[in-house]
């Protein structure tokens, strides 16, 4: 999860306040500008563990001295951290797959060379295995979303201070229909989503017990309160759809003096119509956005946001680049949407992630018949793609390795893990017994 917080964390400056009709306009306008797919990102969330005994609590205090030290690296991505003191670095948009690699690669050496100098590691993985949730952060925004999410049970504080992702960010995809058109590259990205969620699952563990699922980070967003966190659903264009799920979405909160009003089933629409406890403008219709977590967030561009964070120093490299590469070249976004499109069967008329697919993806990961069908189909048609998208040959190899590694056994990063926390066995040979970086 992003912070994502437009005009910081204070109420906003006075502006003219918004009729629907605008607030409509507005989302149709700026969550899919369509063009060419030529950029990609990633946002990289990291637990932070202690190095020797990475079960072990971190001192608040440690972690504070990370965060300060953290900050004065210079970084070409963007720093923040999330409510339990998970580590994010959002990229800046790059001009190509390798551009975003190295870019962010170059990032992570900086940081963790800070953190190893006080004893941390950044741990890839989607959920913390062994601590519950311990809130660090105290500001306007995480206490108003803390007591929204304890209306829906205790996932929320789970979400917030005990999880970590890889978040894919790629352009909305051309006007016109085709392989690269938007229309066709939203469809998919709910299809090909529930594949990314069963190869790459990381998250079998929480508070020290195994769960009955290879994602449990992906458990926690289902069980949170569903307008906020399922895709819309219905027939609707995309356009049409987003602008009606964001404005019959109930809001999270209400910025002003602190706390902020956390209002009980006020949707954005309601708020325009009423005018109370204030009229909303566009800086509200902005932070209403940031407030919304479905597994795809049109953003202008498309955020992928359900992959479990990964093992290893470079095994985000993987998901960003299979996913780049299944969506931004022409030929193999084709093929994997003929590939990923019977699954819609499966998945039947309930949105991501609370419908079968879904939850089929976060508890049996590759075990599904269906599912590792689709992403051995996957990753061989990203491995034909990665060379016409510039990729190198390491990450070409990293790409392959994972898929001999995974795919091809109907193996996800959780069965490693499961393995390593329950026997002490890992199967990974390029990782250390014991460790989960």
């Amino acid at each position: 999860m992003s912070s994502d917080t437009p005009g910081g964390h204070g109420p906003p400056a006075p502006a003219p306040p918004l009729d629907e009709g605008q607030a409509e306009d507005l989302l149709r306008g700026i969550c899919f500008k369509t063009g060419p797919p030529r950029t990609v990102g990633v946002e990289l969330e990291w637990l932070l563990h202690d190095r020797e005994h990475p079960h072990r609590p971190v001192p608040p205090d440690l972690l504070e001295a990370a965060a300060t030290a953290v900050r004065a690296l210079p970084l070409s991505a963007a720093l923040t951290f999330e409510p339990g003191g998970q580590l994010e670095l959002s990229s800046r948009p790059a001009d190509s797959l390798m551009a975003c690699v190295n870019d962010a690669a170059a990032d992570l050496v900086a940081v963790r060379a800070a953190l190893a100098r006080l004893g941390l590691a950044p741990a890839g993985v989607g959920v913390d295995p062994w601590q519950p949730p311990r809130r660090l952060l105290r500001e306007p925004r995480y206490d108003a979303m803390e007591r929204a999410l304890d209306r829906w049970g205790p996932a929320g504080r789970a979400m917030m201070c005990t999880t970590a992702s890889v978040q894919v960010c790629l352009d909305a995809g051309e006007e016109e229909p085709g392989p690269l058109g938007y229309a066709r590259r939203w469809q998919l990205a709910h299809l090909l989503g529930a594949v990314l969620v069963a190869v790459f699952a990381n998250s079998p563990f929480r508070q020290g017990a195994p769960t009955p699922w290879r994602s449990t980070r992906q458990s926690l967003w289902a069980d949170l309160d569903a307008s906020r966190t399922l895709a819309p659903a219905g027939p609707l264009p995309p356009r049409d759809a987003w602008a009606a799920h964001v404005l019959d979405t109930p809001v999270l909160c209400v910025r002003g003096e602190a706390p902020w009003a956390v209002p009980e089933g006020l949707t954005f629409r309601d708020w325009i119509g009423s005018g109370l406890p204030r009229r909303p403008d566009r800086s509200d219709l902005d932070y209403h956005i940031t407030t919304l977590f479905p597994p795809v967030r049109p953003r202008g561009h498309l955020e992928l946001r359900m992959i479990d964070a990964q093992p290893g120093d470079d095994g985000w490299i993987v998901p960003l680049a299979v996913t780049t590469a299944l969506f931004d070249d022409p030929e193999a976004a084709e093929t994997v949407y003929r590939a990923v499109k019977p699954l819609a069967e499966t998945a039947g008329a309930r949105a991501a992630p609370r419908n079968p697919l879904w939850t089929a993806a976060a508890c049996d990961g590759l075990t599904d018949p269906e599912l590792r069908q689709a992403a051995d189909v996957s990753f061989a048609l990203a491995l034909e793609a990665l060379p016409r998208l510039g990729a190198s040959r390491a990450v070409r190899d990293a790409v392959a390795g994972f898929h001999d590694r995974y795919v091809a056994r109907g193996r996800c990063p959780a069965d490693d893990l499961r393995d390593l926390l329950t026997t002490g066995r890992d199967h990974r040979p390029d990782h250390p017994k014991g460790t989960l970086s």
